[in-house]
């Protein structure tokens, strides 16, 4: 299905912005802020938000905008037609001088992507998917991986706020599949770990936990790319529902067996 080309024109003009505005600051003091005890916020954040907010205002004053750092939109509530924005996933990354961090937005209409731009400005790579249109990187079509089972495959995963509560559970998980996959990564931004798996530089991820800006973007690259996504218990993905199981459809039976399987042990 065709959508306006000014939707995804806006998507990856907003995200291309906010890499220059990331890495023209780096080097610079960030004023990080801390949100929690490991969840960081930084001027750079909150300044590619107002960005986003005011493009989006200025070319489609009936949508509404949910973003991470700021009050939600007093549109939400009625608007059928809301940008999901992430102004930095991976600030802790970003903070630290890691260059493994994003910019990532997305088009939902009525609840689903209909088109999303992720953008890494360290790599100058964009990723970019229009639902029933396919799924690019810098303009090339990509797909997901064929890795048939899951010790060929490598795994990604992220690590949730509050893991300072929950590591029995967060570890346990992670130790479960790194006993049955080839490798198991960590690299800290939601949204570059789901465009790699689409892109088959990863063959799997998971995480729970996670925001509507985490997922929303990449999770409709993966889909577009071929790839199968669910909730840990393998019902229907929604980006508000908070969890994430992504893969090529010929492991993701084995990605939730793991899953099941490690609930009933732990």
């Amino acid at each position: 299905m065709a959508h306006p080309p000014i939707w995804l024109a806006t998507a990856i003009d907003v995200v291309v912005r906010a890499g220059a505005i990331q890495m023209a600051a780096r080097g610079q003091d960030l004023e990080i802020d801390k949100k929690g005890p490991i969840d960081l916020v930084t001027r750079v954040d909150l300044e590619v938000e107002r960005m986003c907010r005011d493009t989006i205002a200025a070319r489609f004053p009936t949508h509404a905008v949910l973003a991470e750092e700021f009050d939600d939109d007093p549109a939400m509530a009625d608007a059928s037609h809301v940008w999901v924005f992430d102004p930095v996933d991976g600030t802790v990354n970003y903070a630290h001088g890691l260059p493994m961090f994003c910019s990532c937005l997305a088009l939902e209409v009525e609840g689903r992507p209909v088109v999303s731009a992720v953008y890494d400005p360290s790599r100058r790579e964009l990723f970019t998917a229009e639902r029933g249109g396919g799924a690019w990187l810098n303009g090339a079509p990509i797909k997901v991986s064929d890795a048939a089972v899951l010790v060929d495959a490598m795994l990604c995963t992220g690590f949730p706020y509050d893991v300072h509560q929950t590591v029995d559970e967060v570890v346990g998980l992670f130790g479960a599949f790194v006993s049955r996959a080839r490798a198991v990564r960590r690299l800290g931004s939601a949204a570059i770990d789901l465009c790699y798996v689409a892109a088959g530089r990863l063959d799997g991820f998971w995480e729970q936990r996670l925001n509507p800006w985490d997922l929303s973007a990449a999770s409709l690259v993966v889909e577009e790319a071929g790839g199968r996504i669910s909730r840990f218990d393998g019902s229907r993905f929604d980006t508000r529902c908070g969890e994430i199981v992504a893969s090529n459809p010929q492991i993701h039976g084995q990605l939730l067996q793991v899953i099941a399987d490690h609930a009933v042990s732990s």
